[in-house]
């Protein structure tokens, strides 16, 4: 059975004020290429679908579009919900689109989902995690001691009947220890969402999502696939890909990925202005630092001719000694809750940066809110 495994598409975000669908539409449509050409009997998609809850139409009807047409081709699709979706629009219809081959997760009532496959080689259950937190878990398994996302997880996992001697296949949307971080993505404060990958060893292959750079954690076969794009200039290097997973046999897993080639990319760039303006044309989304000792007041204006989607623009020269940025910050919905109280407190107290008192209690605070909502 071949799989594609992709995940964090994001559908919806924007970088700056500029909207990134034209771009995720062409990303989609080159996975379905990919898709098909790789003979791909089912689509794993590991959450994040959208980038906020409430999503816009365009969003939905992209990807409406984009699964439909995966369905259309004899693909199955498997979609959990993540930390930026609503579980419940998300499961919407989800009795309805089932006989096409689509299934979705419901919103979490205290099991673990799965959907059971055949092939040749016998039986592969599907399990589908969605996004799960502490108080959420604790809502329907009150008898189970549940203070963290580990014993959230471990409960739900314990309440699985999982049979050791097929093949067992995850879809999880969590921060598994060991990861690497972009930067983009959306954390709980201190690092408590992080899970032991150990508590995985149950499954012949773990679709992961929530971590935008394409990794394993630990073994080969528990991965993130990584968002399909670029979303901060934290990614910059990064390189996008999908996961393709071929599950043969009991115990014969095998992995590759394939690049993505984007509409645009996501650039930082440094220089001085002539050898900049040197450069050809690009639309590219770029961060431009420039080294001008003398910068001329239209600077920013004379490297957009170039590069019409310069989103950022910074100067660094001896008087500035450091990096200044001469633009408006980036949106807040790509900063964390903690960053923005920082930069709040510093307005309000004369440039003083949170000490270590408040930073307790921040973060004392917003758990308390994150376990309520």
């Amino acid at each position: 059975m071949r799989f594609l495994h992709l995940a964090d598409l994001h559908l919806g975000k924007q970088m700056n004020d500029l909207s990134l669908l034209e771009d995720q539409e062409y990303i989609l449509g080159q996975i379905s290429e990919l898709a098909q050409r790789e003979r791909v009997e089912a689509v794993l998609i590991a959450g994040d679908v959208y980038q906020r809850s409430s999503p816009q139409a365009e969003a939905m009807a992209l990807f409406d579009a984009f699964v439909s047409g995966l369905a259309a081709r004899g693909m199955r699709v498997y979609v959990i919900s993540g930390n930026h979706d609503s579980a419940e629009r998300i499961s919407y219809l989800g009795s309805l689109i089932r006989p096409a081959g689509v299934y979705v997760t419901e919103a979490f009532e205290g099991t673990l989902q799965h959907e059971t496959l055949r092939d040749p080689d016998g039986e592969i259950d599907i399990w589908m995690m969605p996004f799960l937190r502490p108080a959420q878990v604790k809502r329907w398994l009150p008898e189970e001691r549940i203070t963290t996302y580990q014993e959230a997880v471990e409960a739900v996992l314990r309440g699985a009947e999982i049979h050791p001697d097929r093949r067992n296949v995850l879809l999880c949307h969590q921060f598994i220890t060991g990861s690497e971080r972009c930067g983009s993505e959306e954390m709980a404060v201190g690092g408590l969402d992080q899970i032991d990958g150990s508590i995985l060893e149950a499954f012949d292959y773990v679709a992961l999502g929530h971590i935008h750079k394409a990794q394993r954690v630990g073994r080969e076969t528990v991965r993130y696939a990584g968002s399909p794009l670029k979303y901060a200039f934290s990614e910059a290097n990064d390189r996008k890909s999908v996961t393709i997973v071929d599950l043969g046999a009991k115990g014969d897993t095998q992995v590759r990925t394939l690049p993505l080639t984007p509409l645009r990319d996501v650039r930082v760039l440094e220089g001085r202005m002539e050898e900049l303006m040197r450069q050809p044309y690009s639309e590219d989304y770029v961060w431009i630092t420039i080294h001008d000792e003398l910068v001329p007041p239209d600077a920013r204006v004379t490297l957009s001719v170039n590069f019409p989607n310069l989103l950022k623009f910074s100067i660094v020269n001896s008087r500035t000694k450091e990096s200044v940025d001469v633009l408006a910050q980036e949106r807040l919905e790509n900063r964390t809750v903690t960053e923005l109280f920082e930069d709040f407190y510093r307005f309000q107290n004369h440039d003083q940066p949170l000490g270590a008192a408040h930073r307790k209690t921040l973060e004392k605070v917003l758990r308390e809110l994150e376990e309520e909502a």
